[in-house]
C-alpha cells in the first residue's frame, strides 16, 4: 500500500532526508537539534541575501563567514540562488554576448540542476538571451531541444526569425502565416517575421483580410482599423463602424438609417444592443423592438439578443422581467434563464410561481442545494408545511450555507460534527521526505509562498487521495493553510474543520476586529474567501494579499489609520494587511448600517455598485436580495463568507450562532415560517456544541 501511494523513486528523498534531517535511532538528540539551528539558520541566511543577490550583488555572499557560506551551499535552496545570481548577470549583459566564463557557468548549473523549477527558469532566459544577443544557431538548437511544439508564440517567433537569419527561410513562411493569423496583437519579437513576409510577397491582401475578420471576432476594433488600412477604404469605414457601435451604442442605434442592412449591419446593430443593455436594458429593449419590425434578423439573432436583454433586465431587478424569460423560444432558455426566473418569483414574492419555475428547472439543476431551499421554503409558504418541511430536513443535514438556513427555519441544530482526519505517522515522513515537497516547504518558510506553492501542486497532484489528506495534514502542520485547504479539498476531505478552518494571526484578527468594531469570525471568513490566507496573492483586478485590498484602497485606510504606506511591502504583510482589511470592512459595515450582506458583497464587488443593487431591489429580505446579486461571483462570495463566518464562530466559540443572525440585525429566522412548521418563535440564536 505504500509503495502504491508513494512510489519507489520516492526512496531518493528518503535518503535525501536522513542527510538533511538524520534519524534519531542513529543521531541524538542533541545532534538532531543541531540539524534544526543549522537549518534555520541556513533559511535566514537566505532571507538575509536573496534580494541582493537578485539585484546581481553576489558579494553578500562572498562576504559571509565559512561556516554561513557552507550552511548556504549545502542548504536546499541553493540552486535557488545559483539561478537568480546568473539570470542577474543575463539582464546586466542587455543584449550582448556573454563571458565565456558566465556561459560555462550556466551550461554547469543547468546541468547539475536540470530537472528543478530554478533550472527552467534560468534556461528559459538564457534561451531569450541567446536570440537577443545575435546568435541564432545557438538559439534554435536550445528552441528545438526545449520549447518546439509547445505554442509560445514569443519563442516560436524568435525560432523563425533565427531560421531567417541563418538562411532557412524556405521552411518558415506557413508557420509565419499561422503566427500571423490572429485577431489579437501578436508578441513584438513576431515583428521582424511579419517584416519578412512582406518583404518576400508573401502577405496577400487575402491574408490580410482574414486577420482582419479575426480581429472583427475578438473586438478588437482598433487593431481591424489598422489591417484594414492596407486592404481599403471600405475596410477601415467597417471597423470604425464597429467602434462607434462599441463607444456610443445608442447614438449609433438612433442614426442607424440604411433600408437594407447587410449580414454584418445586422451583426453590428445586434451588438450595439447588447453592449447598450449592459447599462440600460429598458433603453436597448425600447430601440431594438422597432428595428426588429423594420429588418429581417435571423431566428439566432433575435432569440439571443431578445434572452440578453431579458436577463439584464431580471439581474437589475426591472419591471417586466419575468415576462421577458418567459416569452422567450425553448431553444433560448438555458439553465441561467431558468435561474433568472426562479429569482424573480422569489423577489416578487410570487410563491406558487416560484414552485412552477423550479419545477420547470431541468432535474440536475433543480437538485442545486439553494433550489431545494426555495423550493421548500415556497411549498411552506404556499400552505404545504407538511413536505415542505421534510425537504428542509434533509437539507438541514449539510454543511453548508443552505443547509445552514434550513436549521434555522427548523430552529435544528447545525451540522458542524467534526471529523478529524487520523494522521499516518509513516507515511506523512514518507511524504514529507520527497526533495519537491522539501523544496516546497523551504520556499514557504522562506518567504517565496507563489513559487512554494507550483512546487508543491506539482507534487501532489500525482498522489492519490489518502496521500493527499495525509499532504494535507503536513502543510497545516506547517501553518501553510492555503496547500493545506486546497489539497484538502482535492482529496474530498470536508470534515476537518480544524485543517479547513485555521485560525492563523489569531491575536491580530481580534485586536484588528475589536478596533473596527467587527466580529472577528466574519473577518476570518473574508480573509479565507479572499485569500485562503496566502500573504502574498493578487487577483486579477488587482487586490493584494491576505485580506485582498486594491492598492487605492489600502492606501487610503492607512492614511487614516496614520500607517506607513510602502505599496506591495505593506499590502503583502499579513499583519498590516490583516489591521487595514478589518478597518476597512468596518468602514463598509457602518455604511450600511450594520447590514453583513450589505457590507460583505461591497467588500467584494465595491460599495458604489451595492448602492445600485440596492436601489433596484425591491427584496426586503436580506436572503431574497443576496439571491438576486446580478453578478455571479458577488452573490457565491457573500454566500460562503457567511458559511465560513459561522463556522468561524463555531470553532472560537464552541457555540452555534444562527447564519440568519449575521444577516441583519433585524432579521430572525422567519416567525410566520417557524408558527407555519410549529417551531419556536422565540428561537435562540447560540445553541450547545
Amino acid at each position: 500500500m505504500r509503495l502504491q501511494r508513494i512510489p519507489t523513486y520516492a526512496l531518493p528523498a528518503i535518503l535525501l532526508s536522513c542527510l538533511l534531517v538524520p534519524s534519531a535511532a542513529v543521531v541524538s538528540t542533541a545532534n538532531a537539534a543541531e540539524v534544526d539551528r543549522n537549518t534555520e539558520r541556513a533559511r535566514e541566511l537566505f532571507r538575509q541575501v536573496y534580494d541582493d543577490v537578485e539585484r546581481g550583488d553576489w558579494s553578500v555572499v562572498t562576504e559571509l563567514s565559512a561556516a554561513d557560506r557552507r550552511r548556504l551551499e549545502n542548504y536546499l535552496l541553493w540552486p535557488d540562488l545559483k539561478a537568480a545570481q546568473l539570470k542577474a548577470k543575463l539582464r546586466a549583459l542587455r543584449g550582448s554576448m556573454a563571458k565565456p566564463a558566465t556561459e560555462e557557468a550556466i551550461e554547469r548549473f543547468l546541468a547539475e540542476y536540470g530537472t528543478l523549477r530554478p533550472s527552467r527558469e534560468l534556461r528559459y532566459r538564457h534561451t531569450l538571451h541567446l536570440a537577443a544577443s545575435g546568435q541564432p544557431k545557438r538559439y534554435l538548437d536550445a528552441y528545438r531541444s526545449y520549447y518546439q511544439g509547445r505554442d509560445l508564440a514569443r519563442l516560436d517567433c524568435l525560432a523563425l526569425d533565427a531560421e531567417i537569419l541563418t538562411s532557412r527561410s524556405t521552411r518558415i513562411a506557413g508557420r509565419a502565416l499561422d503566427l500571423w493569423l490572429t485577431g489579437q496583437s501578436q508578441a513584438d519579437e513576431c515583428d521582424p517575421v511579419f517584416t519578412w513576409l512582406r518583404e518576400q510577397g508573401l502577405l496577400n491582401e487575402e491574408h490580410y483580410r482574414q486577420r482582419f475578420l479575426l480581429a472583427i471576432e475578438a473586438q478588437a476594433f482598433s487593431r481591424a482599423r489598422w489591417l484594414g488600412k492596407s486592404i481599403d477604404a471600405e475596410h477601415v469605414a467597417v471597423a470604425e463602424a464597429w467602434q462607434r457601435a462599441a463607444d456610443r451604442p445608442e447614438t449609433y442605434l438612433r442614426n442607424f438609417r440604411k433600408a437594407q442592412p447587410s449580414t454584418e449591419d445586422r451583426a453590428m446593430l445586434v451588438y450595439a444592443v447588447k453592449r447598450l443593455t449592459y447599462r440600460d436594458p429598458q433603453l436597448a429593449r425600447t430601440l431594438w423592438a422597432p428595428m426588429t419590425e423594420r429588418y429581417v434578423f435571423s431566428a439566432a439573432e433575435r432569440g439571443d439578443t431578445d434572452r440578453h436583454i431579458a436577463l439584464w433586465t431580471a439581474r437589475d431587478g426591472l419591471d417586466g422581467a419575468h415576462w421577458l424569460l418567459s416569452r422567450l423560444p425553448e431553444a433560448f432558455r438555458d439553465t441561467e434563464v431558468h435561474r433568472w426566473r426562479a429569482r424573480v418569483s422569489l423577489r416578487d414574492g410570487d410563491w406558487q410561481q416560484l414552485l412552477d419555475d423550479l419545477n420547470a428547472m431541468p432535474p440536475a439543476e433543480a437538485d442545486r442545494e439553494e433550489w431545494r431551499y426555495w423550493h421548500a421554503t415556497a411549498r411552506i409558504e404556499a400552505g404545504d408545511a407538511a413536505r415542505g418541511r421534510d425537504e428542509l430536513e434533509r437539507l438541514a443535514e449539510e454543511r453548508s450555507y443552505y443547509g445552514f438556513l434550513a436549521a434555522d427555519a427548523l430552529g435544528d441544530h447545525y451540522a458542524l460534527a467534526e471529523m478529524p482526519l487520523e494522521a499516518d505517522e509513516a507515511l506523512i515522513a514518507e511524504i514529507g521526505a520527497r526533495p519537491s515537497i522539501q523544496r516546497a516547504r523551504e520556499l514557504f518558510f522562506v518567504g517565496q509562498d507563489s513559487r512554494g506553492r507550483s512546487e508543491w501542486d506539482a507534487a501532489v497532484r500525482g498522489f492519490d487521495d489518502v496521500a493527499k489528506q495525509q499532504a494535507a495534514l503536513l502543510a497545516h502542520r506547517w501553518g501553510w493553510h492555503s496547500r493545506a485547504i486546497a489539497t484538502a479539498a482535492s482529496a474530498e476531505l470536508y470534515d476537518d474543520l480544524t485543517l479547513r478552518y485555521p485560525l492563523p494571526f489569531a491575536e491580530h484578527f481580534s485586536r484588528g476586529s475589536k478596533a473596527a468594531s467587527i466580529p472577528a469570525d466574519w473577518a476570518y471568513g473574508i480573509a479565507r474567501s479572499e485569500s485562503l490566507f496566502m500573504r502574498d496573492v493578487r487577483s486579477h483586478a488587482g487586490a493584494i494579499g491576505l485580506m485582498q485590498l486594491m492598492p487605492r484602497t489600502g492606501r487610503e485606510v492607512a492614511r487614516q489609520l496614520n500607517i506607513r504606506y510602502e505599496g506591495l511591502t505593506t499590502l503583502t504583510d499579513p499583519i498590516t494587511n490583516i489591521r487595514l482589511g478589518t478597518s476597512y470592512l468596518g468602514q463598509m459595515l457602518e455604511r450600511f448600517d450594520g447590514n453583513r450582506a450589505f457590507a460583505t458583497a461591497a467588500y467584494n464587488a465595491g460599495p458604489h455598485r451595492v448602492d445600485n443593487w440596492r436601489e433596484r431591489s425591491s427584496a426586503a429580505d436580506p436572503l431574497v436580495w443576496i439571491e438576486n446579486i446580478p453578478f455571479n461571483e458577488t452573490r457565491k462570495y457573500v454566500r460562503r463568507v457567511l458559511t465560513a463566518e459561522t463556522i468561524f464562530h463555531w470553532r472560537m466559540t464552541g457555540e452555534t450562532r444562527r447564519l440568519s443572525a449575521s444577516l441583519a440585525p433585524a432579521l430572525t429566522p422567519r416567525e410566520e415560517t417557524l408558527a407555519r412548521l410549529g417551531g419556536p418563535a422565540d428561537e435562540q440564536h447560540h445553541l450547545d456544541r
